[in-house]
Parts: structure tokens; sequence; C-alpha cells
């Protein structure tokens, strides 16, 4: 193992010096130089090596009241990241050891030893810890499995198909024995990626006509999970298509975080009615307790390479910002992360 580097007295991280108001700008933000602190009692100092961006942090900027406190103005914004410990105060993190953390946007973090988890990069590759075996990794498989209700011979729509969570949910779905697999994806590229790599059904590019009527095409008998990381036409379209007790599990609206005005809801609740259907929203931090299960059997299919996945990857902690808005236009395939 190499040597363990002496950690610098200042490091760079991101601040939101400014709440956005429709699409986020540069100047809302600043790439500032900080105080390296030494970690406190039962803390750790770790020198992140991966960051996550994620559609979510969209929500955060805002002061609007959420499920999640939004980042405070003029201090580090946080996301989840992978690192080495280069500095420990705490029992049972040792320096050397990688941990999982949620202080991202910065270079090196001080992290209270019981909210980090230890990961090993033997296992997997570190980047896959933030991706299909992390957060959006569970986020496919507790919004499928049990928000969604998914059994064996279900038809299933997932929307956002080409992102972490959406080519997840599909392949596992395939995997666990879904009767037909659609996705839906914003270029030709992504589409033929979702078809021949990674096991769906069928699949297509939203951008070249009403979804409504693409879906009807791709599950002319209808579908009996959606998935939806985009909301908007998708949703409608899906409660459109929706069969006898289907189920929707609602994980984003990736469509409307830019909005300035409230989005209009779907025309066709109603039909909820005759198809006796149910919408249901969740949020990952509320099935952690599936985090054993999850790492057990989606590490495996990884392993053995049953279940495929992509990363986008973007170098320099100067280009994190460039990274996130990239995930809001859909730039990525996969996971979107960023390699210091």
């Amino acid at each position: 193992m190499t040597d363990t580097p002496t950690p610098p007295a200042t490091a760079r991280e991101w601040h939101l010096v400014s709440r956005p108001v429709g699409w986020p700008e540069p100047d809302n933000f600043a790439l500032v130089e900080a105080e390296v602190r030494t970690p406190g009692e039962g803390q750790v100092l770790v020198r992140n090596e991966y960051l996550s961006v994620d559609p979510y942090m969209r929500g955060r900027m805002s002061a609007a009241k959420s499920y999640v406190a939004p980042y405070e103005l003029g201090k580090a914004m946080q996301g989840g990241a992978v690192g080495e410990v280069v500095a420990s105060n705490a029992e049972g993190i040792s320096v050397g050891d990688h941990v999982l953390h949620f202080f991202g946007w910065r270079e090196y973090a001080v992290v209270d030893a019981k909210t980090a988890v230890k990961v090993d990069p033997q296992a997997a590759p570190l980047s896959a810890y933030l991706g299909v075996l992390g957060m959006t990794g569970l986020t496919a498989y507790a919004g499928l499995l049990r928000t969604a209700s998914f059994k064996e011979g279900d038809s299933v729509f997932v929307s956002g198909a080409a992102g972490a969570v959406g080519s997840q949910v599909g392949q596992i779905a395939k995997l666990k024995g879904a009767s037909r697999v659609i996705g839906s994806a914003g270029s030709d590229e992504k589409v033929k990626l979702l078809t021949e790599e990674y096991g769906f059904d069928a699949a297509f590019n939203y951008r070249n006509g009403p979804v409504s009527e693409q879906l009807r095409a791709a599950a002319p008998d209808g579908v009996d999970v959606y998935f939806d990381n985009v909301g908007g036409d998708h949703l409608e379209a899906a409660i459109g298509s929706l069969n006898r007790d289907g189920r929707i599990a609602v994980c984003g609206a990736i469509s409307v975080y830019n909005n300035t005005e409230p989005a209009p809801g779907p025309k066709n609740l109603a039909r909820l009615i005759q198809t006796r259907g149910r919408i249901e929203g969740f949020l990952v931090g509320d099935h952690y307790d599936l985090q054993p299960q999850f790492v057990e059997e989606v590490g495996a299919w990884v392993r053995s390479g049953e279940l495929k996945y992509r990363e986008t990857v973007v170098e320099g902690i100067e280009n994190n910002l460039d990274a996130f808005l990239g995930v809001l236009r859909g730039d990525n395939t996969g996971k979107m992360i960023v390699k210091l």
C-alpha cells in the first residue's frame, strides 16, 4: 500500500452563493479555498477520490421546504463521496481505509465516523459505491421491489431509463422475471444502449413523438408497473397505459425541476379509478433496512456480469458544477461521477 500523503493546509470546495431561479447559473456558485481541519473526537479526515452529482441536488438549492434541508448560502454543498481516510480520531476506522459519506463537492472532508460507511476497493471499483452499489442502486432496488410491489410476470415501463437509476430498474426487473421491460430516453444512442446492452425489450426516444403514442406502440398490452424519473408527459402516458391494479412508483420528476411555475398535473388521473391503480412516492432514505439484502443480491449480479452499468466520468473538482448541470441536461449515460 502506498504511503498516505500529508493533508494540505487548504483545499477547494464548492459553495452556493445565491439561490437559482429556474435553470442554475455559474454565478450562483463559487469554488473557494478552505482550511483543511484536523478531525475532532469521533471524526475522520477523508481525501475524496470520487464525488456524486445527482438531480435531487437541484431541490436543495432552493429555500423551499422539502424532505431534506436546503443548502446553506456561503457554505460547502453536500453530496455522496467516497475517499481515503488520511487522519483518524475514531475507533473502527483507520488511516488508509476507504469510506462512503455525504460530504462531497470538496476535496477534503471531516466526517463523523458514525455516519461513514467503510467500503472495500477490492470488491468493486470505488466509484461503484456512488452508483450501482450505492444510493442510486438502492433507489432502483427499493422503488421497484418494495414501493411498486414488482412481481414476476409484470410488464414494466421506466422513464429516464439510461440514467443511473433507470438503467438499473430495467435490468433488475428483467432479472426478476418481468414479462416485458420498456424504457424511454432522450437520444437514439441511449435507446440503442437500452435494448442492446441492458436487455430492455423495447425503448423509444421521447423526443421523436408524443410519449403516449410511443408507449402504446412499445407496450400494446399495457404496463403493470411504471417507475417514474421524469414526471410530466411520461406520467400522463403511463397512467393512460396502466393495466388493472397497476402501480406507479414516483422517484423523481426531472422534467419540472427548473420550472418557475407549477407544472400542470396529469389530465387523466380519473383513469386510476377504473384501473384501481396506485401512485406512490418514495425516498431511498426510508429503505436503508434493505441495504444488506441489496448489496448481497446486486453485488452478485455485478460480479457475474448479469447486471451492467455505465458511468460518465468528469475529471477535476473545478468541473464539478459542469457535471451537475450535465445531469440536468441529460448529458450522462449511467451515473455521473466526478473523479478528483
